[in-house]
């Protein structure tokens, strides 16, 4: 049977990395934590499940999750978010992947829990993942904060049943607050790759994601959550080109 080693990154995540290490018993042959200095329980909770907890400065998403696989000792790796568990289905599924590989890697759908409630709308779900990979073949890239896993040209792919659960906010204030970090993030990239935030850009963007997502993906569907998840998204976008169109400006009077 081939051995998996599962890697998480976290930052003061007692609220959730319990129940994300917990789903991995059985599965996980390995599970390494890399830690950008948590000043929470989240090392001690780490240490009662066996995990390898190592510290490592955080430099970009992309960045720190690469530094995980790269400490895996196995070539077979898991990716899991801090937030993030398995379904009994999906665990039968790596297991059965883990008897007999077919594939370089995996894609499953994540189902989002978004303030108590289950998202099936708004563009959130199928949230189809490629977390389960061979490290030989595929590395996680895309643009910082919204990181995906890269695979080679040649590597081949199959479908696993069951849902990754992502227990993503406990309200919306903690949604509001990722949405403005993670604007930062993204228009910081945008600017470092030296893309330009248009006022046309600025007005359009967020009505059309909004339109989008609440009309055409049935936001709507899902009520006062399903309204103020759009509603957010577009923020979101805003936020993003807002910013973007800041820097450029100090970048010119500087």
């Amino acid at each position: 049977m081939e051995k998996i080693s599962a890697v998480i990154i976290t930052l003061n995540e007692e609220k959730n990395i319990a129940r994300c290490l917990r789903s991995l018993q059985g599965i996980a042959d390995e599970i390494v934590v890399i830690d950008s200095y948590s000043t929470d329980k989240t090392a001690a909770i780490c240490k009662e499940f066996g995990a390898t907890f190592i510290l490592n400065p955080f430099g970009g998403h992309i960045e720190q999750k690469n530094f995980a696989v790269e400490s895996a000792a196995y070539p077979l790796v898991l990716a899991l978010d801090a937030d993030e568990a398995l379904t009994d289905e999906l665990k039968a599924s790596i297991l059965e992947v883990k008897k007999n590989r077919t594939h370089d890697a995996f894609h499953f759908n994540r189902l989002t829990n978004y303030c108590g409630h289950w998202v099936k709308y708004a563009g959130w779900y199928p949230d189809v993942k490629l977390r389960l990979w061979d490290k030989r073949k595929g590395k996680w890239g895309g643009t910082n904060p919204h990181d995906k896993v890269m695979m080679d040209k040649n590597a081949s792919t199959a479908f696993l049943k069951g849902d990754l659960l992502h227990y993503s906010y406990y309200n919306i204030s903690q949604h509001i607050t990722q949405t403005n970090s993670f604007s930062t993030i993204a228009a910081r990239e945008a600017f470092r790759k030296g893309k330009k935030s248009p006022t046309a850009k600025i007005v359009l963007n967020p009505l059309f994601t909004f339109i989008k997502k609440y009309f055409f993906q049935r936001g709507f569907t899902g009520g006062w959550y399903g309204f103020t998840i759009c509603i957010i998204s577009a923020f979101g976008k805003f936020l993003k080109y807002v910013k973007l169109k800041e820097l450029h400006k100090n970048n010119q009077s500087a």
